[in-house]
Parts: structure tokens; sequence; C-alpha cells
């Protein structure tokens, strides 16, 4: 099965938020009660955050796609930096990078790393920075995989439920 990765347009706010419920379905079902995991993806996972985030000119945002029938699979978010840690003016921030399960592991992940990386580097960055849960022990390798070290933490809430997440940092 054939992949590509495209920038987005302002048209793919329902696909955008579909991947990104999915994948907090497929993640977070032991870990976040169901009342938590339905108003942080109503929310944050809603078609108008990334209608918002597709409407921004400093957000920009790739969409992995079956090539045949163009359904999503995965995306990359990348954005001013919004973390609790002392940022600089050469900094961004991945603020998503989201792959179905069914797609792990056969290089989907690195793919998507590596076009935010490449725009990172072209918009002038020095740094790169995401946060990722401190319960994702396989979001964590990825990352370190990827070259990321840990640059800080900061408390994450989703509804009632307040986790510890890692801010995690690398050079471009």
């Amino acid at each position: 099965m054939q992949i590509e990765i495209r920038p987005c347009d302002e048209g793919d706010a329902p696909a955008l938020a579909l991947v990104g419920q999915a994948t907090t379905l497929e993640t977070y079902p032991g870990i976040l009660p169901l009342a938590d995991m339905l108003a942080h993806t109503a929310h944050e996972h809603g078609q108008a955050r990334y209608a918002q985030w597709l409407a921004d000119r400093d957000y920009r945002i790739w969409i992995a796609e079956l090539a045949e029938t163009r359904c999503p699979v995965g995306y990359v978010v990348l954005s001013p930096p919004d973390l609790p840690v002392p940022t600089a003016a050469g900094d961004l921030e991945i603020k998503r990078i989201y792959v179905l399960a069914t797609y792990k592991g056969a290089g989907l992940g690195a793919r998507l790393m590596s076009t935010a990386l490449e725009a990172a580097r072209a918009a002038g960055a020095t740094r790169v920075l995401l946060g990722v849960n401190g319960l994702n022990r396989a979001a964590q390798a990825f990352y370190a995989r990827q070259g990321f070290t840990q640059a800080g933490s900061r408390t994450f809430q989703v509804g009632a439920s307040a986790f510890d997440d890692l801010v995690l940092a690398r050079g471009v």
C-alpha cells in the first residue's frame, strides 16, 4: 500500500479530526476515563480546532493518505512553540504527530517527522520541541530514535485527569 504525504489545505479539517480522534482512542483507552477522552477529543480534535490551525499562517500541517483511496492514516503539525520551557526565536514545536496503529512500524512516523524537520530547517529554525505523555513509552522510544532528548516537563490536563508530560527537543 502506497502512502503519500502532502501539505494540508482548508478542506482537510474533517480528515485531521478523524485521525486525531481515532489515535486518541487507540492510544489511551486504558489510561483515560471515557468522559475525559470524549471531552478532550471533542475540543482538541474537533474540526473547528483543525480549521483554526489550517487558517493560521504560523501553522504547517501535512497529512499522510493512502494513495489509492485518499483515506487519511496520519499527520504532523508544526507550529510556534507553546510549551513551558524557555524558547528562542529559532524554535518551533511539533504540536502533533499521529499515525493510526495499523500503519505504525513501517516508517510512516519517521517520514512525517522528516517532513516537519525539513520544513523547520527551511524556515530557519534551529530547534524543534514537542510534548509527550509520560506514560506513552512507545512514543518516547520513537522520539529518542529521532534524536530528541528531554528539555523539561509539564502537567497536561485531559478532562479531570492530569498527566506528567515530557518536553523533548532536538536541533534541526
